[in-house]
């Protein structure tokens, strides 16, 4: 009997792969700390982005014809957009990541779209309707919970506000990135623009590493080789593979179908952060964790939510 799935179960199988890849990003990074004293966030990212960027590189050769007849204005703020959402906010996370959990990291960044449609009210100068009052002080209420649980109940060096204020910022750059988005897949095209965008993100972490490092070969070539396949890994199977089925998921299901899957995402950072990192939540925190997705859902899959 021959087996086949329909297009909706593809898409969700693709959503849902795609989630589960993205959670696994905090527990590659707190394992490569681990591994050796070399390693920081800037290094990290070398590894990851270098290791990504052939991929994307081949997107935009692919998709060059589509770069003809396009605005100075909009490739400013194409470099722009590279720059602050997978760039910078990808950095703040890595090292932020090196002073919290892996639990409480990605519940922080799981408040991106809600940062997304505070800054939106505010450049339409629009009210927030009630719903979306309700879920930002849900999803911001949960969060507070995990993070003070956190604080209070596992030691830290006196750096936990610190990684906290970094990630929360890593979510406020991405909430910018997704801002400047829309327009410019207009101008550019879906894949072309993720090609170009990912691929500045790339050059730009590598220029950042390659200024901040005084001998960057020699300190790769004294890294573990586990802490280089790590860094692989992170490139292809949490940066390029999740985005191309994310972006095959969307095809199918729409973005809020789509969105609605990958909202499991934070659940299962936790669960692998439990299984292999030794973390723990205590009830409390899971029912912060539990307020937190359901205000992130309210906002992300609202159909009167502002645009």
């Amino acid at each position: 009997m021959k087996f086949s799935l329909s297009s909706t179960q593809l898409g969700s199988l693709f959503a849902l792969s795609a989630a589960f890849l993205f959670s696994t990003k905090a527990i590659f990074i707190k394992q490569t700390y681990a591994m050796s004293p070399l390693v920081d966030g800037t290094v990290l990212m070398a590894l990851r982005m270098g290791s990504a960027l052939p991929f994307f590189l081949l997107i935009c050769w692919i998709n060059r014809h589509r770069n003809r007849q396009i605005a100075a204005r909009d490739w400013l703020l194409l470099i722009l957009a590279g720059l602050i959402g997978y760039y910078f906010s990808s950095w703040l996370d890595f090292t932020g990541l090196m002073y919290i959990s892996a639990s409480l990291e990605r519940i922080i960044l799981f408040l991106y779209p809600t940062l997304t449609v505070i800054a939106t009210s505010f450049i339409l100068k629009q009210k927030l309707s009630l719903k979306s009052v309700l879920a930002i002080a849900l999803s911001y209420g949960g969060t507070v919970i995990v993070m003070l649980q956190e604080q209070s109940t596992v030691p830290h060096e006196g750096n936990f506000w610190l990684g906290v204020s970094l990630v929360f910022a890593s979510a406020v750059c991405f909430a910018s990135y997704l801002l400047l988005t829309p327009r410019l897949i207009q101008k550019f095209g879906s894949w072309n623009y993720t090609g170009l965008a990912l691929s500045i993100a790339c050059i730009g972490t590598l220029t950042h590493f390659i200024i901040v490092t005084p001998q960057p070969v020699a300190l790769l070539s004294q890294l573990p080789p586990t802490v280089l396949w790590y860094g692989l890994a992170l490139g292809l199977l949490v940066t390029v593979l999740p985005t191309v089925l994310i972006a095959q998921s969307i095809s199918r299901l729409g973005a809020a179908q789509s969105a609605m899957i990958g909202s499991i995402g934070p659940v299962l950072t936790i669960l692998l952060a439990v299984a292999f990192l030794g973390e723990h939540l205590n009830s409390l925190q899971w029912f912060g964790c539990i307020l937190n997705i359901i205000g992130v859902l309210m906002i992300t899959l609202s159909k009167k939510r502002l645009s």
